[in-house]
């Protein structure tokens, strides 16, 4: 089986989650991974409201995927530098949890350079059954 990839850009808003937690399932049934699409699609979500939050404004953010036999790898791409952080876990906050979902979920995650910003991605490998 070849490597399938996506790319598509969005504007750094709000309305930009939900779509692309859409967009990331449709991806997924039209190329029938095997992967877990509701975990996909939340970490995606978790994803894109980070920048959404954190970057915003006029940034410009991109969403990857790329699928093969044995895994999936999404990932999003923004214009800031600013590297994201797990927080510390505090039951008095009612945010702050995004990063860690990703980091339980995900079988591999991570962020790197990319031009004048970063790149966060994330892998799973294809659901048990």
């Amino acid at each position: 089986m070849s490597t399938l990839t996506a790319s598509i850009d969005l504007p750094p808003i709000a309305a930009s989650v939900p779509v692309a937690r859409r967009l990331v399932r449709q991806l997924l049934q039209g190329w029938d991974a095997r992967q877990d699409h509701d975990d996909a699609a939340l970490l995606v979500t978790e994803l894109v409201a980070n920048v959404v939050d954190h970057v915003g404004g006029t940034s410009c953010l991109t969403l990857e995927a790329s699928y093969s036999e044995d895994w999936l790898r999404l990932a999003v791409v923004d214009c800031s530098p600013t590297r994201p952080a797990v927080q510390a876990s505090d039951p008095e906050s009612v945010r702050g949890r995004g990063l860690r979902m990703v980091e339980v979920l995900a079988d591999r995650w991570g962020c790197e350079d990319h031009r004048d910003g970063k790149r966060v991605w994330f892998e799973l490998r294809p659901a048990r059954l």
